[in-house]
């Protein structure tokens, strides 16, 4: 028999918050069941204190929903400082609390003795978002007025409203039906009125109008004190700027003398010119780069409250604020920017280029101009210093590389004093460009190359000569072909030797190099650079250790490989090939195979060797690489 319909299953029905309608099941079931009269009557007194409940508990879970809203409205408006972001949060509040369509607030003029729509959520009719009411007219003039809250379910039939044409048509432009509108009040006086609307008709509970009711107090309060911060905030600049104005001459005195003094400090210490930058910026307060000059960037300092990026050059800009500022003796202002030329005598070493946080005053340029000469100071010192190590390095390559080496330990001994380790590998380029003229760029660049990689170079009869770590001749070739080009605006040639290993072996690299650079430019390969592992049979004949083997590898290598993990013939077809003079036909006559197998052998050599393979000068390679194979084989003789 199935089970009979009890009051628990109303317990059941609370538990999962079932709809009113759902409490009717039970009833339907019992009587189903046949129960009797008395049995239905306590099902229908336990559904009935189960609806009280379910209301109850409905009301309650409301109240926490309001009460929350609540207090989500208090923490907003206390977070925000501008009188438009209040209001946008008190209407936008007042709708999602209220479920309504569209939630308003209007605020009093008092210059015009009337009420004006201020801010709308849910709005869709411009008619409806200019409304300005009269005093006392419609609902909104009406609780504006009196001070009093109204709500009707049905505006449009409501006879206690004063109607007028104007608000009538933009309520229904709006298709507001049922509204509720509370004062904004500050002590007695009401500054405006707090509006929740809805499409359709209903009634507003005394719960909703006391929630919109203390929403609005929220949002009078806050207002107030938006008006009040504002006005506060208003004062404050006043006082601010009258207090900057006083003290802007005192302090720029004090940034004077405390630029001087650290500066002179800085001076003493020994310090650089990313010191002196650091320092401007403290002083100063802005973003600071420093130019050489050539345009290029030597160093940067941003102050510490300083959060905007360094400051956008215009190339032709800078060079033409900096020539003013050499011509005046002064700096000069472009925009947000002053320039100061950083000079010596006549010889132009670079600028300064300071975008402050404000305004500088005549005595802050005149600290932007003292830090202007220090930097030319201590840049002439840095090109001393750095001529004079120069000189060192290049005069250590000039011995190892112009003389025989009698004392390998004294050498090694000069170059660990200046960071160059002789007996690490290293290799040796020899660059110059089609005028075979050395220049003061080349000359400059070659220093600021080899000292960043911990090298030497050294210029003589238009030809640099750089000994750089590394064991790739031809990548440190091509490297320096490619850059000191760029610098000289022109190709340069430059071949590799090595690499070397100790103070005797670098005069062999340095003798590699110069033939490898000589006959980069006889075979017309102006504009790169090379090793003599890269130049073929020729490198082979040019190289100071005639490595047969590398030479093998370098050209035949990829075939070999293959050949030796696959098992196949392809250094074998490829003699063919060469011996019968490209015929297809031979080669496979005297290989006892298929033309098409040739083929087939002949495009896998393309794949692994690239398509100009067949081009003269790498087939020259590979049939002098091939016979070097063959007499490097069992029974001949050792060409390694």
């Amino acid at each position: 028999m199935p089970d009979m319909p009890s009051p628990l299953e109303f317990l059941a029905l609370l538990a999962r918050e079932a709809a009113p309608v759902e409490f009717e099941r039970p009833l339907i079931a019992a009587r189903d069941a046949g129960l009797s009269g008395a049995e239905l009557a306590e099902l229908e007194r336990a559904k009935i204190i189960a609806l009280r409940v379910r209301a109850l508990l409905e009301r309650r879970r409301r109240r926490e929903e309001e009460l929350s809203g609540l207090y989500d409205t208090a923490g907003d408006l206390a977070g925000l400082r501008d009188v438009d972001a209040v209001l946008r949060a008190i209407v936008r509040r007042a709708r999602t609390l209220l479920n309504a369509d569209v939630s308003y607030m209007t605020l009093n003029d008092a210059d015009r003795g009337d009420t004006y729509m201020r801010i709308t959520d849910g709005s869709v009719a411009a008619s409806f978002q200019g409304l300005r009411l009269p005093p006392g007219a419609g609902l909104g003039g009406l609780v504006a007025l009196t001070g009093t809250p109204y709500a009707t379910a049905n505006y449009a039939a409501d006879p206690r409203f004063e109607h007028t044409d104007e608000i009538d048509a933009g309520v229904t432009d709006e298709g507001l039906v049922a509204i509720l509108g509370v004062p904004l009040r500050l002590g007695a006086a009401v500054i405006g009125v707090l509006f929740a609307a809805n499409r359709t008709e209903r009634p507003f509970a005394r719960e909703e109008v006391a929630l919109l009711v203390s929403l609005a107090a929220h949002a009078a309060v806050a207002i107030d004190a938006a008006r009040l911060l504002t006005e506060t905030r208003s004062a404050l600049a006043e006082l601010s700027a009258a207090n900057a104005v006083i003290q802007a001459h005192s302090e720029s005195v004090e940034r004077a003398a405390a630029a001087h003094d650290r500066m002179t400090a800085l001076v003493l210490r020994g310090g650089g010119v990313d010191d002196v930058a650091g320092d401007l910026v403290d002083v100063l307060d802005g973003a600071l780069l420093v130019l050489d000059a050539h345009g290029r960037e030597l160093a940067t300092a941003k102050s510490a409250s300083w959060a905007a990026g360094l400051p956008v050059l215009d190339p032709t800009a800078v060079e033409e604020a900096v020539a003013a500022s050499r011509g005046e003796g002064r700096s000069v202002r472009r925009g947000e920017l002053y320039v100061a030329a950083v000079v010596a005598g006549a010889d132009n070493l670079g600028a300064l280029v300071f975008h402050p946080a404000r305004e500088l005053a005549g005595a802050d340029q005149r600290i932007l101009e003292r830090a202007a000469q220090i930097t030319a100071l201590l840049l002439l010192f840095r090109r001393t210093v750095a001529d004079a190590e120069a000189q060192v390095r290049g005069e250590l390559l000039d011995d190892l590389i112009s003389r025989p080496v009698r004392d390998p330990d004294a050498l090694r001994s000069r170059a660990r004093r200046i960071g160059v380790d002789l007996d690490a590998p290293h290799i040796v380029v020899v660059a110059a460009d089609d005028t075979g003229e050395g220049s003061r760029q080349a000359v400059s660049w070659a220093r600021s190359f080899a000292a960043a990689r911990s090298g030497l170079t050294m210029t003589r009869d238009g030809r640099t000569t750089l000994l750089l770590p590394g064991e790739d001749a031809g990548a440190a070739a091509r490297l320096v072909a490619r850059e000191l080009g760029r610098v000289l605006g022109r190709p340069v040639v430059a071949g590799g030797g090595g690499p070397a290993g100790g103070p005797e072996t670098v005069v062999a690299a340095h003798r590699e190099a110069e033939r490898c650079a000589a006959a980069l430019r006889a075979l017309g390969r102006t504009g790169t650079g090379a090793g003599t592992a890269e130049l073929g049979y020729v490198g082979l004949l040019l190289g100071e250790r005639h490595d047969v083997t590398g030479f093998v590898r370098h050209i035949l290598g990829a075939v070999l490989d293959y050949d030796q993990r696959r098992g196949t013939a392809l250094v074998q077809t490829l003699e063919a090939y060469f011996g019968t003079g490209g015929s297809l036909a031979r080669a496979a006559e005297q290989l006892h195979v298929h033309v098409n197998t040739v083929t087939q052998r002949l495009d896998r050599i393309t794949r692994l060797l690239g398509v100009d393979w067949h081009d003269p000068d790498r087939a020259l390679d590979l049939q002098l690489a091939l016979r070097l194979h063959r007499l490097r084989g069992p029974l001949g003789p050792d060409m390694g």
